[in-house]
């Protein structure tokens, strides 16, 4: 969030009242969106769980794949991987 001296300035010039109604909008849109979001994580915990009983990463497939490199049956062209890492990377 960005705070500059403008909108403090504003703050310091409205009534109590007035101030008060602002400052509960956004308590007010949030308590709004928490329906919404219990939903959406009703929704996506079976995906969620699975996605946790999963390793990080799959060490045999890992050493699968370094092995086929090291007998040169996968191909590897160097100069293609560093452009998708250029491009991923925005290429400074």
């Amino acid at each position: 969030m960005k705070i500059t001296g403008s909108s403090s300035a504003a703050v310091t010039n409205v009534g109590a009242g007035a101030g008060a109604q602002a400052m509960a909008a956004p308590v007010q849109a949030e308590a709004s969106a928490a329906p919404a979001a219990a939903l959406q994580s009703e929704v996506l915990k079976p995906a969620a769980e699975a996605l946790r009983a999963m390793p990080d990463f799959d060490a045999a497939r890992v050493a699968e794949l370094r092995d086929a490199l090291a007998r040169g049956e996968l191909p590897f062209d160097p100069g293609r991987l560093a452009g998708l890492i250029q491009k991923f990377h925005g290429g400074r």
